[in-house]
């Protein structure tokens, strides 16, 4: 086709036939929807081109208008299909020319606009404007062209800047506001109230005394759903808008209404901002990230009406971070048996210690364990007790610091029972209210309609009759509430309530009583426990730090893993060989270690006989004194060792060599006719069980080490 200009009068130069017989673009775009509603001349402009286009030579039928970016912004390609398939044809060589009243409705984005420039100059396409046309090919338009885009840019900038400016003045006259929360509403004059519905305001007052009672959003929400709690939400868009309406409570909103400091009659502004790294193309929203506290822009307080104090806010914020479970915070009180998690603490090195169960799927025993040495740096394990003695320590104490309060709960207990069916009470009361109102408005609706005009009057006779449906069926629920919870407390329940305080451990003990209900009142009255085992020994003393800062110190014991381990140990052995060498039975000798006061290492009952005699039959070995219990022949067989005499050579607990035998770690079996275990090991054998004794503590996949007769393992794995 001939490059040969078209001669006809009227047209510019730049434009051609090979132009020409390409379709021409109109790009019609408006930055917002409140411009393509109300700025309808700037909309007729940008349609206007086509006759431009049609006045440079194009066919009417060839001129194609792109306006489906209509209420998109210019200041990406992000979201705009319209700009999107504007590029797909200027690629594809379809357009002569693109049409629009200036660059910046084009793009506001340098990239966008130099990209859009670059494939107009490949294609041999024309850009016009309202002040000429131009051609990207040419070194001269393409100047042009890319000033024309900058300043489009840098408008962009200053319009945003000016816009930012005006609207952090506002805010720092606590002035600006987008939306208010559920409980307030807007009036046209700008000013912010409380939401007039009473109900509405009810509600959200008993959410923060839910709170202050319950502790955790989870009970809090388990509430509103038991008791059929709903929240008043007013319409922020539709033909409803304004109205009220009734939403069942969720997770999220409860966390906004706990979070949000408008609550507190507090004004801020910035309490969010955009972070464009987690923008996910596609999804506007995705980039809004929370600011912290100290960042916010504007903090003014006292501004609108609160419905909590600014100090009983501030509780409420330390109250959840608290309830977080990370290393720094207690964490909420869960239904676990280990009463003191969150509140424990390492006397050696003053870190909170952590709660181990035993088994999965039951907590009834559990370990309190620090180990922020061994997590932090691969050190040891500072100490570690198992937790029930701690608990039962600590629970002892709790009862009678509280024993004398014992009246006082029981008043309290009955006050707040009333109380909370009064709140109650008067939620079923605005409720019944709302409905009778709804069913009086249907009737009279009904009646104010002419009877000749069945089509309405069928409708709201309708109407009528579910109105006052739901009125009897609301009644009739609140006739059940009542009759399960009255108002007042009977003279009977008060008398259970006075015996059931009276009773503290009881009532600790109760069934009814859950862990959780545990952990909150021990948490409302200790602030810390901080506990220090004296050695190996299972003596501990536990430092109880009380609310207020008071303090009180005491002694416990705890099970231990081997008698060694016995603080009276070295008593204990002394007096068992005294008594055998005396010639006592092992019965007799149990007797007079229980009669003293001397109990095993697991804290179990008693001395038996049987334990007596292993103790002895150790003593024997182990101190190389011969008594009448100890047997003085070899054990049978090549390589044979008693598994005590084994112990001793591996210096190692005979407990311990026993747990290995019961695990099939070594090779064993028992002499017939006794308790007695025989161990065979040859000199690979004793160099074998010696590396496994070597191990450090925490490496229990031995078992798997001892049958493949690998390397030892790397990496420790969690006692199980």
């Amino acid at each position: 086709m001939s490059r040969q200009a078209n001669t006809s009068p009227g047209f510019p130069a730049k434009v051609r036939r090979e132009h020409t017989d390409r379709m021409a673009v109109v790009y019609v775009r408006q930055s917002t929807r409140r411009q393509v509603l109300e700025h309808t001349e700037s909309a007729r402009v940008q349609y206007a081109l086509v006759d431009r286009a049609v006045a440079l030579g194009w066919a009417a039928a060839r001129v194609k208008v792109i306006d489906a970016d209509l209420g998109m912004s210019g200041a990406s390609a992000q979201g705009r299909p319209g700009f999107a398939e504007l590029v797909s044809e200027v690629g594809l060589g379809h357009v002569g020319i693109v049409l629009g009243v200036e660059v910046s409705r084009l793009a506001r984005s340098g990239r966008d606009w130099y990209q859009l420039m670059e494939l107009c100059a490949l294609a041999g396409t024309l850009l016009g404007d309202s002040d000429g046309i131009y051609d990207p090919a040419q070194y001269n338009d393409r100047l042009l062209l890319g000033l024309k885009g900058t300043m489009s840019e840098a408008e962009l900038h200053l319009i945003k800047q000016r816009m930012a400016a005006g609207r952090l003045a506002k805010a720092q006259r606590g002035e600006l506001f987008f939306s208010v929360p559920t409980g307030y509403v807007l009036r046209p004059s700008g000013e912010v109230v409380k939401d007039p519905d009473e109900q509405v305001q009810t509600v959200i007052r008993l959410i923060f005394e839910l709170f202050d009672e319950l502790g955790t959003i989870n009970a809090v929400l388990a509430y509103l759903v038991e008791h059929r709690i709903q929240l008043g939400i007013r319409l922020r868009e539709g033909v409803d808008q304004g109205e009220l309406a009734w939403r069942r409570p969720n997770r999220m909103t409860l966390t906004n209404i706990l979070h949000n400091p408008i609550y507190a009659g507090i004004y801020a502004y910035g309490r969010s901002g955009v972070d464009h790294r987690k923008k996910v193309p596609g999804r506007p929203f995705t980039g809004r990230v929370t600011v912290p506290r100290q960042q916010w822009q504007v903090v003014l307080p006292d501004r609108v009406p609160a419905y909590i104090s600014a100090a009983r806010y501030e509780r409420n914020l330390e109250r959840m971070a608290a309830n977080r479970a990370r290393a720094e915070s207690a964490g909420a009180a869960r239904s676990g048996r280990a009463l003191l998690v969150g509140v424990i603490r390492c006397g050696r090195c003053g870190h909170r210690m952590i709660v181990q169960y035993h088994r999965r799927g039951d907590d009834s025993l559990h370990n309190y364990v620090c180990v922020r040495e061994y997590a932090d740096r691969g050190g040891p394990r500072c100490q570690q007790l198992a937790g029930p003695c701690v608990d039962a320590h600590v629970t002892g104490q709790l009862l009678q610091m509280i024993a004398p309060a014992a009246l006082e709960v029981s008043l309290r207990a009955a006050e707040q029972i009333e109380a909370d069916r009064a709140r109650l009470e008067k939620l079923w009361r605005q409720r019944l209210e709302r409905a009778a109102y709804a069913a009086d408005r249907a009737r009279r609706q009904y009646q104010l309609a002419e009877p000749e005009n069945r089509l309405v009057v069928r409708q709201l006779e309708r109407d009528w009759e579910q109105a006052l449906a739901e009125l009897e069926n609301l009644r009739e629920d609140h006739d059940r509430f009542l009759a399960t919870r009255p108002l007042l407390l009977s003279a009977a329940e008060r008398e259970q309530i006075r015996a059931l305080a009276a009773d503290l451990p009881a009532l600790w003990h109760a069934d009814t009583t859950s862990n959780a209900d545990r952990k909150q009142l021990l948490r409302t009255i200790i602030e810390a426990v901080t506990v220090t085992v004296h050695g190996e020994s299972e003596q501990v003393t536990a430092q109880i730090t009380w609310a207020g800062g008071h303090t009180t110190t005491g002694d416990f014991v705890r099970p231990v893993a081997r008698l060694e381990q016995l603080s009276y140990y070295p008593r204990l052995a002394e007096l068992v060989l005294q008594l055998d060498d005396a010639g006592l039975t092992s019965a007799r000798i149990a007797d007079r270690l229980n009669a003293e006061g001397l109990r095993p290492p697991k804290r179990f009952a008693t001395f038996g006989a049987q334990a007596i005699r292993d103790l002895v039959r150790r003593l024997r070995t182990t101190t190389d004194q011969p008594g009448r219990t100890w047997p003085t022949r070899r054990p049978p067989g090549r390589h044979a060792w008693w598994s005590a005499e084994l112990a001793r050579e591996l210096a190692m607990p005979p407990v311990t060599l026993y747990n290995w035998i019961r695990r099939g770690w070594v090779t064993a079996h028992q002499e017939p006719g006794t308790r007695l275990w025989i161990v065979t090991a040859d000199a690979a054998e004793l160099d074998r069980l010696r590396a496994l004794r070597a191990l450090p503590h925490g490496y229990h996949n031995r078992r798997r080490w001892q049958q493949t007769n690998a390397s030892p393992p790397d990496e420790p794995v969690t006692d199980s």
